[in-house]
């Protein structure tokens, strides 16, 4: 119980830090962060403590499956403190912050090639957007993009190597997948690879989708508005980090559907073996 509690109250602050952290650094007057920032926080907050303090599952998927979630969050976390420190070098520059965009600018302009995300998302500026905006979102969405690339291939790994998610045990359908009903649609192990492969084709798609659609909508949403770095920082996060959780959790339901065939497969060469020790 005391574990459980300690955990739930360790998450609980983690989120709401994380939340808080681009307006508190990237205030003009350092310290206050606007009104909505802090609800979101403390809604985060509550949730998560909902959630990993409750012993029935409700909403939260993989809560007892690591490394998952925590992959999830960690490279939502360093996402949002990179692209932050990025963004306050503009405004109060020191060494940590240069560091920082140095290593945004190197990234930026290598992933920054013909037809991959980040070009598309510069792309999708507008024509007359002043220089330090694009070289901004590009150091931005270059960071954004490889963190969340490395967590899904630190995922992969964790599947290869330590044989994700069954190393320390059974995994537990009904504590991990709450919202997926085993009894009714069809066939599980179906469900689970449809579901994995739509997650996984929206994850790839959705960088290279929302640049064209802003583009298109341009009229409608206006993208010089990521001249605001509060902005800046959330709809970069959003964009590379969205799609990379979508990959990892249809590469999760993948992985879950596999053991269930796998297992399904041994029962039935059991049930025959013993059908023909019998006859």
């Amino acid at each position: 119980m005391v574990l459980r509690i300690t955990g739930a109250i360790f998450r609980a602050l983690l989120i709401a830090a994380t939340v808080v952290a681009p307006s508190l650094l990237l205030s003009h007057a350092g310290v206050n962060a606007p009104e909505f920032i802090i609800f979101i926080a403390l809604a985060a907050a509550i949730f998560i403590f909902a959630e990993y303090y409750s012993v029935f599952p409700s909403i939260l998927e993989f809560r007892d499956a690591p490394p998952l979630n925590r992959l999830r969050f960690l490279a939502f976390s360093l996402t949002i403190i990179s692209l932050t420190l990025v963004a306050k070098h503009e405004m109060s520059p020191t060494e940590i912050t240069l560091i920082m965009s140095q290593i945004g600018a190197s990234i930026g302009h290598s992933l920054d090639f013909p037809y991959s995300p980040v070009r598309l998302l510069v792309l999708m500026l507008p024509a007359d957007a002043p220089a330090s905006l694009t070289d901004s979102v590009r150091m931005a969405a270059g960071m954004a993009y490889l963190i969340c690339l490395i967590a899904i291939i630190a995922f992969i790994l964790s599947i290869r190597v330590k044989g994700w998610p069954t190393r320390k045990g059974a995994f537990n359908v009904w504590t991990n997948l709450p919202l997926f009903d085993p009894t009714t649609g069809g066939d599980v192990v179906d469900r689970l690879y449809n579901d994995a492969r739509t997650n996984v084709i929206l994850g790839v798609l959705l960088p290279f989708i929302i640049p064209a659609v802003v583009k298109l909508a341009s009229q409608m949403i206006d993208p010089i508005s990521l001249e605001d770095p509060n902005m800046l920082v959330w709809t970069i996060c959003a964009w590379a980090f969205l799609p990379a959780s979508m990959i990892m959790r249809g590469i999760a339901l993948a992985r879950i559907a596999a053991l269930i065939e796998d297992k399904r497969r041994r029962a039935y060469a059991v049930a025959e073996a013993e059908g023909v020790q019998t006859a």
